[in-house]
């Protein structure tokens, strides 16, 4: 393992987020503060409490989600395409650095963001509702294992990406309302048997489910099911970038 040279491009990658700290940090943690305010005022007063967590609370590891998918997917697009774009990518592969090692560095530069403002997000939920962790540790697992699912998607997407349009679409039009209707906001119990059977199709679900189980202990769906559907996820991201390497796909050309 070139330790040196994976340090490297964590290190530059991390100071790239830390050299934006306004889009960065400050603006998803403004916009969590926005939903709570909104969502909050105007449905918390109609919706008292959801499955016997007030709806406040339950909505934190919705928002969490909501924030987390989005921003892994926008971090490690953005990592690995801006190289493409400038062309020091050639440089990078004709570096003595295995293309596992690349791998590992622009998605743990990624996770690493993603994690730290989740958990911002998480201290900014708590000035506004009280928080309760039933299973940290679980928690902690989901949190990790949903950041690095979704850097291995951006950063496939950053690959397969040609122009700035395509790397705002994927998130913008596919990844936000999959969260939006995946349970970020209600449970999917409240929806008619037609729509939760129809409901059971988004993988996001899976996950806010999981994730939402580890503080209330109360879920849509068997945890066991969502963490076998993360680590499916995780499988098929590892498998599609290791055929990019493979066969060059876009980065040869």
């Amino acid at each position: 393992m070139n330790w040196r040279a994976m340090a490297a491009i964590y290190r530059f990658e991390m100071a790239r987020a830390f050299r934006t700290v306004m889009q960065s940090i400050i603006s998803p943690v403004l916009t969590t503060s926005l939903y709570f305010i909104v969502f909050g005022a105007a449905i918390g007063n109609r919706i008292t409490s959801v499955e016997g967590v007030s709806y406040g609370a339950f909505l934190v590891p919705g928002l969490m989600m909501l924030s987390l998918l989005t921003l892994s997917i926008t971090n490690a697009a953005f990592g690995i395409y801006f190289p493409r774009f400038v062309g020091t990518i050639y440089e990078l592969l004709s570096a003595p650095v295995s293309y596992f090692e690349v791998v590992i560095s622009y998605v743990g530069a990624a996770a690493s963001k993603s994690i730290l403002i989740g958990i911002i997000i998480l201290c900014t939920a708590g000035l506004f509702v009280p928080l309760h962790i039933e299973h940290p540790v679980m928690m902690v697992l989901f949190l990790v294992l949903t950041a690095v699912n979704f850097c291995l998607l951006g950063f496939i997407l950053g690959i397969w990406a040609d122009g700035f349009e395509k790397l705002q679409a994927v998130p913008l039009l596919i990844i936000t309302p999959l969260t939006f209707l995946g349970g970020s906001f209600y449970s999917i119990h409240m929806l008619p048997p037609f729509w939760q059977a129809v409901t059971l199709f988004n993988p996001v679900v899976y996950l806010i489910s999981g994730f939402r189980w580890s503080f209330y202990g109360i879920a849509d769906v068997s945890v066991g099911l969502s963490l076998g559907m993360s680590f499916l996820f995780l499988i098929v991201c590892l498998a599609i970038i290791a055929w990019i390497f493979k066969t060059g796909y876009r980065l040869k050309t």
